[in-house]
Formats: C-alpha cells, structure tokens, sequence
C-alpha cells in the first residue's frame, strides 16, 4: 500500500519540512494547499539584492553594485519558487510587490520592491490568478505527456511554461491524427474529473512504481498521480482534481531536434485563446459577407480571384513594359525606367530585355520619391557595380550583385536620381 497524500491540510508539516535539506529550510505551505491564496508569517531575513557591473578588464578589476531591489526570506510561503520549467509566484508581501521567487539548499528567497524588516509578523497573497493559471497547464501538460508515454512511449524531455504558452519536446515524432487522438484522450480525462494525488512513497515503494522523471532525484521523491492518465515525479503545484484544467488545446506540434515541440493552452488560457481566433474569424466573416463557419471556403475563393487578378495584372504589366522595351533605341547610353509599382520578376525581366537592345546601362526604379526606391541595373557591356556604388554613396542606399547586373535599394528623388545618369 503506497503511502498516498492529497494535497491537504492533513499532510504532516514536519514529513514536509523533511523534503528540503536544512533546518533553516522555508516551510513549504503550497504542498499542503495548492489553493492557497493568503498566509502569515515571519520575516526571517531581507537584503538588498544587488548585481556587479564590471567596469574594466584589468589585472585588477573594478566594479559597480546596481541595486536591483531585495530578497526577502520567511519562515513559511506560499510563493512556489522558479523551478522545473515553472516561473516563480509572484504577490504582495504585507503590500509590497514580490516580483519573482527563487530557492537554494530548501530557503525559499522573494525578490520585493522594498525592504521588510527582520522580525515582523507578515501577510502574504498570491498573485492566485497567475498561479492557478500555472497549476491548469501544469497539470495539463502531465495528461498529454503522460498518455503520449503511454500510447507511444516518447518522453518529454523538456518543459517551458512561459507567459504566454506552454512547451513540451518529445524524443518522438507524432503525426497530425495522433495528435488529435492525443487532444481527444487528455480532454477526456478533464471531463472525468479525475483526483490528482500527491505521493511520498518510501525507497522500497518508489522502486516498484513506473513513473516519469527526467532527472535522477535525491531524496524524498514527490510524485503526481493522475489516475491511469499520468504518474510523475514533480515538485509543482497542481490542481486537485482534473476537471479545474479545464479545455486542453493543443495549439501546434512541429518536428524539433529528432522529436516533436507542441505547444499547448489550458483553462483560461485557452478560452482566450479561443476568443482572439474567434474575433479573427469574425472580422473576416463581416468583411466577406460569409457566415462564420464559411470563413474558411470564402478565403479560399477570395485568393483564387486574386490569382486570376494577379494574372492579367501581370500580362498588362507584360504589354506595358514590351511597349517601353520599343522605345528603346540600340545607340542609347543609359535607360531608366521608373515606376510606382511593378512586380519584381517583370522589372527583372524588363532590364534583362533592354540590355540585350542597346549597349549602355539599363535601370529600374520601383517605389516614390517618400518611400524610396528599390532598384535593378544592368548591362551587357559595362560592369554596373562601380555605377551602383556611386548610386548607393549619393542617396544612402544599399545593395550589390554580378558585373552585369544588381539589385538594392535608396532614398532619393526621382529628379536627383536622373540627373546622376545625365
């Protein structure tokens, strides 16, 4: 019988205490309650945190101290510190803005924006929004890793729970329908509202577990169980049970390094998600005149006018430029053209044309005297670079290219620009 406990006020404080090293150790409150939002407790340090600027590289070297606020220690948290892929909590201190949390050897250290004296009886309050909203794709993230394991027995080996989504990378690949399959299944198991267990087994219990880890852990091992679904060693605060996840959604999964990256929203993530792309689909719906679950078709039939616009824009682009290719005559020294708009395989070609027509140098300026030019000049007699260096040296421009032709572009107008030619 495994030595089970849920995350509770039950657990032993003193079994937990045992899970850091030290006797100075911070009391860890999230392992009794994840749901905790506020605490008391004792200031048992605060310093300034500051950071060295080095000044010099000398035989002796010099620095600067940049005071970059401070670091409090209490005798008990509920501030989860920076860890296993996991930002730290932030919150109030007795007010007091705590803008990350870290730990080192079993003390819990919260960076403040002032200082706290040593000694006083404190209030703590989690930023609780931010921090359920971790527990919702941590455990999320446990659900999809733990039935990817167990359907195709890829490892997660790595996790990044950012601001904005969360990161998992597999040693496997998995295709677009296993993916679904794997959406489906992890969405279920919200839907069950499965208990998520926390457990301390013994040596004798761990040894005859299956449970994931990426990392070889000394000590207490904490594990998480969620049902059949997942069983892995993590130190993080999860929720309860599996229906406070909410929806799982896996946003995207792309090959990565041999295996796969999928990204993932969960909970209230997901359901803002959900609203932009939805505001996105709405806009395109008005704006087409389609019914929102035709969005997809409307676009689709859109870009097909486009295609055939964009073809019969090109074949008069075609009969204007083969119209100004007539005009060229075999004796002229410099031809150049300008344009406001034209796509840049026409102007490429007009240039290549017009080389073969006379002897100079042949030039196309795309754009407007406000927002510049982008240009194509050649010749099949002359090499252009020296010409286009001169150029990009009187109007601030850039490019390069072959002895018989380049590409760059300038600042300029247009005037100033013939007149170099002239």
């Amino acid at each position: 019988m495994l030595n089970s406990r849920h995350m509770t006020e039950e657990t032993d404080i003193m079994e937990e205490k045992h899970l850091a090293s030290g006797s100075d150790a911070t009391e860890k409150l999230y392992y009794h309650d994840s749901h905790g939002r506020e605490f008391t407790a004792t200031v048992l340090s605060c310093e300034e945190k500051v950071t060295a600027t080095v000044l010099s590289c000398e035989e002796k070297v010099t620095a600067k101290g940049k005071k970059e606020g401070y670091r409090v220690v209490l005798d008990r948290t509920l501030f989860f510190p920076e860890g296993g892929g996991q930002f730290g909590d932030q919150g109030w201190i007795d007010g007091i803005k705590v803008t990350d949390t870290h730990e080192k050897n079993g003390v819990i250290y919260h960076e403040t924006e002032a200082p706290i004296a040593v000694g006083t009886e404190v209030k703590g309050e989690l930023d609780y929004k931010e921090r359920f909203s971790r527990m919702q794709q941590h455990t999320g993230e446990h659900m999809l890793s733990g039935i990817i394991h167990r359907l195709y027995g890829y490892d997660n080996v790595g996790f990044h729970l950012g601001a904005a989504e969360t990161t998992m990378d597999f040693n496997g690949e998995l295709t677009s329908e296993q993916v679904r399959e794997v959406e489906t299944l992890a969405n279920q198991a919200v839907w069950d509202n499965i208990p998520v267990e926390i457990l301390y087994p013994t040596k004798e219990e761990l040894a005859s577990m299956d449970y994931r880890s990426k990392i070889e852990i000394e000590g207490q091992v904490r594990i998480v169980r969620i049902g059949d679904v997942d069983m892995c060693a993590c130190c993080a605060p999860h929720v309860s049970r599996t229906g406070e996840v909410g929806m799982i959604k896996v946003i995207s999964c792309d090959r990565h390094r041999g295996g796969c990256r999928m990204t993932i929203q969960c909970g209230d993530r997901a359901l803002e998600d959900y609203r932009k792309k939805q505001d996105g689909v709405t806009a395109v719906s008005v704006a087409l005149s389609a019914p929102s679950e035709k969005v997809g078709d409307a676009v689709l039939h859109m870009k097909e006018q486009m295609d055939k616009i964009r073809m019969k824009l090109n074949q008069m682009q075609a009969s204007y430029l083969a119209g100004k290719l007539e005009e060229i005559k075999a004796d002229d020294k410099f031809v150049c053209l300008f344009e406001e708009e034209l796509d840049n395989i026409a102007v490429r070609n007009f240039v290549n044309d017009a080389c073969e027509r006379c002897q100079g140098i042949c030039a196309a300026f795309v754009g407007t005297d406000e927002t510049g030019y982008r240009y194509i000049i050649g010749s099949s007699s002359t090499d252009v670079r020296e010409f286009a260096k001169k150029l990009n040296e009187a109007f601030s421009g850039k490019g390069g290219g072959k002895p018989e032709m380049v590409q760059g572009s300038l600042k300029g107008s247009r005037s100033d620009i013939e007149k170099l030619f002239a």
